[in-house]
């Protein structure tokens, strides 16, 4: 009997702790199925709540931007898995509580004036900033473009008269020779309006506090810049996300990735950009990195809201971006590598870049297919 009784008693624990590692494996399985991983390049580990037909997409929108078509050692600037964050960041942006009934606000930066010794100095490359802007806004939040007045000929030229764009601010501020301190409070305000800062090819502060070309020509110098990297600072004080498009190393956010800059990139420690972005959509052509961002919001939001097509909704097509680009070379608009007006980006015809957005488009489109 005490035999017995003493049986019963050591089994007692046993059970139970065979009960609990039950219960827990279970509750392991459900938060698996419900959060499922999703495992990327590096073993790096992401929690997503996506299928895996989206981020497969995702991932090959990625590699579709990241060939170093340019030869510039951008392969090197990747950070796997930020095009996906900041695709889910976009998408699922909601406004600040203390907006009341208002919509979600994207400040948009833009503006490479690496043309020094041109009127206007804007290249065609970062012009994506507009598509971007407009995505935004069809996305349902508040989009403005922001850049220094002496871009403001080609920016006009991209969106005025065009009613697809009719909704998107444009702002332009005085380059730091002009600079007063009714233009810090401008800026501040500004700032203090965002839910979200995207960049994209805008020109970055390097360690000496001034912005360079990639021949190391110091735009500051010329009068071409304003302080736009403040509305990042402030923004931030808010705990607002910076998400980057850059492809060279001299682009605001790229210092997420300076010690790769330093190594990579040709004069990489004198004209790389030290601030650093949450996520960094690194891209052979920055233009290609807004696609990108584009096309994988738009795979993010068909997921939570399949109400939509939001890929066709969101992204570019072939000829609005050849309409775009052609008005800014008329406007002044220049190749950033040729310093040419001429309709090619980053020394690349044309046909490239828009073969790449057809490219972004069909890997979107199989997401959405299946």
């Amino acid at each position: 009997h005490d035999l017995t009784n003493n049986s019963v008693h050591m089994s007692t624990p046993i059970l139970i702790i065979l009960t609990f590692l039950f219960l827990a494996g279970t509750a392991a399985l459900t938060q698996q199925s419900l959060f499922p991983i999703h495992r990327r390049d590096h073993n790096i580990l992401r929690m997503t709540t996506l299928p895996p037909a989206i981020t497969a997409s995702i991932d090959k929108i990625n590699d579709l931007i990241t060939t170093d078509a340019g030869g510039r050692g951008m392969k090197n600037l990747v950070v796997p898995g930020d095009l996906l964050a900041s695709a889910e960041i976009l998408s699922r942006l909601k406004p600040n509580p203390s907006k009341k009934n208002e919509k979600a606000s994207v400040i948009i930066l833009t503006g490479f004036p690496c043309c020094v010794d041109h009127s206007p100095p804007m290249e065609t490359d970062g012009l994506a900033s507009v598509a971007i802007a407009s995505a935004v806004v069809k996305l349902g939040y508040e989009a403005s473009i922001v850049t220094e007045k002496c871009n403001e000929p080609v920016f006009r030229a991209a969106v005025d008269g065009v009613e697809e764009f009719s909704s998107i601010n444009l702002i332009f501020f005085s380059e730091e020779p002009s600079w007063t301190a009714k233009h810090d409070e401008e800026l501040r305000e500004l700032a203090e309006s965002a839910d979200l800062v995207v960049s994209c090819e805008r020109a970055g502060p390097a360690a000496d506090g001034c912005c360079y070309t990639m021949r190391g020509i110091n735009m500051n110098e010329k009068g071409l810049i304003a302080p736009l990297h403040q509305i990042v600072n402030h923004a931030r004080e808010k705990n607002v996300k910076f998400i980057a498009i850059g492809d060279g190393g001299n682009e605001l956010g790229m210092g997420k990735v300076i010690d790769k800059i330093h190594k990579h990139i040709p004069d990489g420690k004198n004209i790389g950009a030290v601030m650093a972005a949450d996520h960094l959509i690194a891209a052979s052509v920055s233009n290609w990195g807004g696609y990108a961002l584009i096309a994988a919001a738009a795979l993010v939001r068909y997921n939570d809201d399949k109400q939509a097509k939001w890929i066709d909704k969101c992204l570019p097509t072939e000829e609005s971006e050849t309409q775009l680009l052609h008005r800014c070379v008329a406007a002044g608009c220049r190749d950033g590598v040729s310093g040419k007006m001429e309709a090619t980006v980053d020394g690349m015809p044309l046909e490239r870049s828009m073969e790449c957005l057809r490219d972004i488009r069909n890997a979107a489109a199989s997401a959405d297919a299946s």
